[in-house]
Formats: structure tokens, sequence, C-alpha cells
């Protein structure tokens, strides 16, 4: 099923630039799946399967490193890709 994701991440810590680059640059080593980066947030595009598996591995490896942090999600179950992005 195609699925797209807007994601905003908000770290609890001092590093918090670097912390969000690595996690950007960490989901876009995937390349299954579209990734597109503006000032406001991050989105994801690809199947919902491969989305969320790629979100848990990269949530799961920011968690370990960062325990505190707000992540703002919106999922929608099309594949709303920019035309300049594919």
């Amino acid at each position: 099923m195609p699925f797209s994701a807007e994601l905003s991440l908000y770290p609890l810590a001092n590093n918090y630039i670097e912390v969000i680059q690595a996690f950007i640059d960490r989901l876009n080593q995937h390349e299954d799946l579209t990734v597109l980066t503006n000032t406001m947030s991050t989105q994801v595009f690809g199947e919902l399967e491969v989305v969320m598996s790629a979100l848990t591995e990269e949530l799961t490896w920011l968690y370990d490193r960062v325990p505190s942090q707000v992540l703002v999600c919106k999922f929608i179950n099309k594949d709303l890709t920019p035309d300049h992005a594919k």
C-alpha cells in the first residue's frame, strides 16, 4: 500500500540539530524510501510496511542515544510524493 509520512522531530537535548540531522541521514540510507526535508519537517514516501519498518529501526536507534524527544507525525495511506521528487 502506498504510504506517506510527515515527521517533525524535537530532541530535548543541547545538540538537537546534530540529532535531527543524524536521524534524517539514517532515513536517507533506506534506498526503498523517498525522503524529502524542508525547514519544518521531513517527509517519507514508500510502501506502508517499508516506511513503518524503517521508522521503527531508526526510532529505536534514536531512542537508545537520546532518550527524551518529541516526534510529531502525520500519516496518510496515499503516495503524496511531489512530482519534482519522482
